[in-house]
């Protein structure tokens, strides 16, 4: 089938079981931030811009947990920020499971490596050795790292970590190929380790998802291209939305980059526009998503928002109404259900915002649960065939497929190469006052490994003027790099 079997027989008793009850709105997934607090500072990420002033603050362990126990959503996607930086991630996940909810964990891939080599230094017994052995091969772990892992102490062997389970998966963040996710995280450098990072979890057994966000400048081609990418690596499964216009993004798009956030962000007919193949990706690939939100992505069909069926909660409580907007925050979620005015919101009947600020929104996090809890004889049928149906073959790898897939920094030419180019030739010539013998400065600061805080380019925030010039023009990089001709809008 096309999903396990387990967590969608789970999913399935909880709709059931509510709508048996006549519940009239229920929890689906939560979406759980214990933190806003991030290593990048993603261009249209409205999360580090909305709570920039508690960035520093999270939510008590015993918090989040029990507010997931109080909305029972059946799967629980830890967002943020950054979750891996949270101190407790891995007795939140561990609490999860023993509440038996469906873990995932939506990261950046930075330190996900780090947090797969502390699974491996608490487990290790001569048994992994040939996991260890292929992740030495393929440049996953250093010999340093391997001897560390097989030389674990007490405290690594006693530590509380992140284990492979059918109850969890990794969702990492991938929002194209290597220029332009590099470009959108705002950091050369963050694909290639997002890429070892799921190299590294599928060698161990781990289940690994992504989710990627369409924004106006994403070509569909590209998408596709990363889809087969993602899948001769193994990932499990996708999923995609089009981007939605923070107020907190578009305000930092125009203070901090000088841009035009309509040059970035989709109106409706422009997200029907790039899903017009989606329903052909959800045959070639496995896109987590209902047949008919699918549909509505490809524009299709009209859907009703359900915000209520995916919420969120945060160090401020229940936000409402949805995941991207927010006139305020509950202390519980019976409270938000019962005093959030639902009708507001969404769109009607022909598609058109009932509030202005719903007006392009597609995004599956007021959409999906729509599709999934439809009771037309219909949507039951394709929803069923899709998830029973047979599973797409993993794309074949080749060695086109990755040089393809590593269009950036990897080959000199990510969205920070003619700034650096400047910087060499600036310093050209120019002695170090701290060098021995006279040594030139380097002309290249790369590091190998990308996961830690100095890798490949560094932050474009600490770039120079013409680095971050470069960096806010998404429009014209892409087209550029891509040598594709921009139509004025």
């Amino acid at each position: 089938m096309r999903f396990p079997l387990a967590p969608t027989a789970k999913i399935a008793r909880h709709i059931v079981k509510h709508k048996l009850k006549g519940t009239p709105k229920f929890a689906m997934v939560l979406q759980l931030e214990p933190l806003h607090t991030c290593n990048l500072t993603c261009t249209g990420c409205g999360r580090i811009r909305e709570y920039s002033t508690s960035l520093k603050d999270m939510v008590p362990l015993e918090q989040c947990l029990a507010a997931a126990a109080e909305c029972d959503a059946p799967m629980i996607s830890i967002c943020g920020g950054e979750p891996l930086i949270y101190p407790k991630i891995e007795e939140l996940v561990a609490g999860l499971h023993e509440q038996g909810r469906m873990v995932y964990i939506c990261t950046n891939g930075v330190f996900m490596r780090k947090k797969m080599r502390e699974y491996l230094a608490s487990a290790y017994t001569p048994s992994f050795e040939p996991q260890l052995a292929q992740l030495l091969t393929e440049k996953l772990v250093t010999e340093k790292e391997a001897e560390a892992i097989r030389k674990a102490d007490g405290a690594a062997k006693s530590k509380v970590v992140i284990r492979p389970s059918k109850w969890h998966y990794w969702n990492v963040h991938v929002d194209g190929l290597e220029f332009t996710h590099d470009l959108i995280v705002e950091r050369e450098g963050v694909f290639k380790e997002c890429v070892a990072a799921i190299q590294m979890a599928k060698i161990l057994g781990y289940q690994v998802a992504t989710n990627t966000t369409v924004y106006k400048e994403t070509e569909t081609a590209e998408l596709e291209e990363m889809f087969k990418f993602l899948s001769s690596l193994g990932v499990d499964g996708h999923t995609i939305s089009p981007g939605y216009d923070y107020d907190a993004a578009k305000k930092d798009m125009v203070k901090r980059l000088g841009k035009d956030p309509a040059q970035f962000f989709l109106t409706r007919e422009m997200t029907r526009q790039k899903f017009k193949d989606i329903e052909r990706w959800g045959q070639m690939f496995t896109i987590f998503g209902t047949p008919g939100y699918l549909e509505f992505l490809a524009g299709k069909r009209e859907l009703a928002c359900s915000a209520w069926a995916v919420p969120t909660y945060n160090i401020r409580g229940w936000k409402a109404p949805c995941y991207v907007m927010t006139e305020g925050h509950y202390p519980t979620y019976a409270q938000m259900l019962a005093e959030v005015k639902w009708d507001r919101f969404g769109v009607d009947d022909h598609g058109c915002g009932r509030d202005a600020r719903c007006e392009n929104c597609m995004m599956h996090s007021g959409f999906e649960p729509s599709g999934a809890l439809s009771s037309s004889p219909r949507d039951s049928w394709i929803n069923f065939k899709y998830n029973f149906g047979s599973r797409p073959a993993p794309y074949p790898s080749s060695p086109e497929l990755t040089r393809a897939a590593y269009n950036g920094a990897t080959i000199g030419k990510g969205h920070l190469a003619e700034a650096k180019e400047a910087v060499n030739r600036e310093f050209a010539g120019v002695k170090s006052a701290f060098a021995r013998g006279g040594n030139d400065l380097p002309h290249d600061h790369d590091h190998a490994d990308s996961g830690h805080s100095g890798g490949s380019g560094g932050c474009s925030s600490g770039a120079s003027g013409a680095a971050g010039d470069q960096l806010a023009d998404l429009k014209a990089k892409i087209a550029a790099a891509k040598k594709i001709e921009v139509k004025s809008e």
